[in-house]
């Protein structure tokens, strides 16, 4: 049944790009005949490419794990406290998207920096799509600033890296 709803979702995705696309044909049409505006058109237009990007988007995460929550951990790398301090940036830059999305954040992990910032951190998001979505920031960060805890005001260069895994649920069957 879920492979079934599967599979109507895509149907019914390309038939909504596809009377969107044939309403901007008559549109057009219409326009060279001056029955309709300009305005209607790109309205059509506006219309039929919202819908196409929203097929695109639905294509580029259509792997099982996509759909899943996501564990993410930050854990500051060189720099020292102002490692810590861009790790402890990059936390709340993902909390706070996260629950702009409407995703629930869970922390599972925190270790207080030595003056400021975090050392490691990790948060438990549950949401569809999660993982989909904050699969691309797995990587290292790096951040180039005047440092605020540098008395000499020099450029000092940061970094963290940042994990992101699938919260795998039963859903997904793992052979060992």
């Amino acid at each position: 049944m879920k492979k079934i709803r599967e599979i109507k979702g895509w149907i019914n995705g390309y038939n909504e790009v596809k009377a969107a696309i044939e309403e901007l044909q008559l549109s057009f049409d219409f326009l060279k005949e001056e029955i309709t505006t300009e305005e209607e058109v790109d309205t059509a237009y506006a219309n039929a490419i919202h819908i196409l990007e929203n097929l695109e988007l639905k294509n580029m995460l259509r792997r099982e794990e996509d759909k899943l929550g996501a564990v993410l951990k930050i854990n500051s790398g060189a720099g020292g406290t102002e490692g810590q301090d861009w790790s402890s940036m990059l936390f709340r830059m993902y909390q706070r998207w996260c629950e702009s999305k409407g995703y629930k954040v869970t922390i599972t992990n925190w270790q207080d920096g030595d003056e400021a910032g975090i050392k490691t951190a990790t948060m438990q998001v549950e949401g569809e799509f999660a993982y989909g979505y904050l699969k691309s920031e797995n990587g290292v960060h790096r951040l180039v600033r005047v440092s605020p805890f540098n008395a000499q005001g020099k450029r000092m260069t940061s970094f963290a890296s940042v994990f992101i895994v699938p919260l795998v649920d039963d859903s997904i069957e793992i052979e060992v």
